[in-house]
């Protein structure tokens, strides 16, 4: 008798939690877009009975539900708490690590040899048309491993890089090396994903040897502070009370007045959005966040072109390239739709033009794709 009270009253509990909640989703309303997460949220699916019998419109459903749930943020602070209260390293994909970083975690069955080997023939297919460097920048699980959990695994990019050096050859531009060697200075963000100015400045050097020119005197001690809390993508996961970072900018970028076009419509002067300090998305005051075809004159006139393939790590590294070229054309392919070889003979001088492709190491392998 008493584990059925037991019973119903658990029972009832529960339902009356689910009508609390449900009904406080009816009052709260749908939001469009987290700022935590710096993420479209899902949007409540239209029904139909087609959608119903094939899965999408429950599938559609339970990510709404999900992602609208009432007090979602606190929810994801109280499961994370937990989580460090039961020691655990992992969390939603990212690692507790020492000195305060979160790191993401890479697993090493995400990336096989199959994959490798697609990403490397696209890579080659571009070498044999155009004058490329390959700038893969390894993810700071491999660089600051000191600082990663005991045992923690992470996919191996410095064997990747060794086959991506011995695809391109001549094109290929050592990051990891300068990365590890600077490990000790501050060239990721303890929050986010990306390198910071510093990391993207070693990246520069290692470029400009790689090409063979001399690199711009830009002084890593003279950085400006742009912003500061910059909680980034990594934080957004776990939703810890943390210190935020620092964001840094080389003043030398700005000797020269750029004029910048954004998707052919959006015009700039600076490399720099101050606008988006004020907001989540901090990183997006490098080049305006990202964008499908980005083209710059940087006001050095020395008649050279460039043109870049990307990711967003590319956005703090471009600015310290104009000093090298008159002209330089970003394309994100993630938000790109066009004929990619076409539109690179359209932009292309009679006297040719260099490519760059600079991606992070993960990024690369999951999203490198023109055909």
């Amino acid at each position: 008798m008493e584990d059925r009270r037991n019973a119903a009253f658990t029972a009832g509990l529960l339902a009356m939690i689910f009508l609390i909640f449900t009904v406080a989703d009816l009052f709260n309303g749908d939001r469009l877009f987290s700022e935590t997460e710096n993420r479209l949220l899902a949007a409540k699916p239209e029904f139909s009975v087609d959608a119903l019998f094939s899965g999408e419109y429950t599938s559609d459903y339970e990510k709404y539900v999900t992602d609208q749930f009432v007090g979602r943020d606190k929810w994801i602070t109280i499961k994370t708490l937990t989580d460090v209260i039961l020691q655990k390293k992992t969390i939603n994909g990212v690692y507790l690590c020492r000195d305060g970083y979160l790191i993401e975690q890479h697993l090493p069955q995400a990336y096989d040899g199959e994959l490798e080997e697609k990403r490397l023939d696209l890579l080659k297919k571009l070498a044999g048309e155009w004058d490329v460097k390959v700038m893969l920048v390894p993810t700071a699980d491999n660089i600051l491993t000191e600082k990663l959990p005991a045992y923690a695994l992470y996919y191996d990019e410095k064997a990747f890089l060794e086959k991506a050096a011995l695809s391109v050859g001549d094109g290929y531009v050592d990051v990891y090396g300068a990365m590890k060697e600077h490990c000790n200075e501050d060239i990721y963000y303890r929050t986010d994903h990306h390198w910071t100015s510093l990391g993207a400045y070693y990246g520069y050097l290692a470029w400009a040897e790689a090409v063979g020119v001399e690199p711009y005197p830009y002084d890593p001690e003279g950085m400006i502070t742009a912003g500061s809390g910059f909680k980034g993508t990594l934080y957004s996961k776990v939703n810890l009370d943390m210190q935020g970072d620092l964001l840094k900018y080389f003043p030398e970028t700005m000797d020269k007045t750029p004029v910048i076009t954004y998707d052919m419509t959006k015009k700039s002067k600076s490399y720099y959005e101050k606008s988006y300090l004020d907001t989540k998305n901090k990183y997006a005051f490098f080049l305006d966040d990202n964008h499908g075809l980005v083209e710059i004159r940087t006001g050095y006139y020395n008649g050279n072109t460039l043109f870049v393939l990307k990711d967003s790590y590319a956005n703090c590294f471009i600015p310290l390239l104009a000093p090298h070229y008159q002209k330089i054309y970003v394309v994100d392919l993630r938000y790109f739709n066009g004929r990619l070889f076409d539109l690179m003979r359209q932009y292309e001088p009679d006297d040719g033009m260099d490519v760059l492709v600079l991606y992070n190491c993960i990024h690369f392998l999951e999203d490198f794709q023109y055909f």
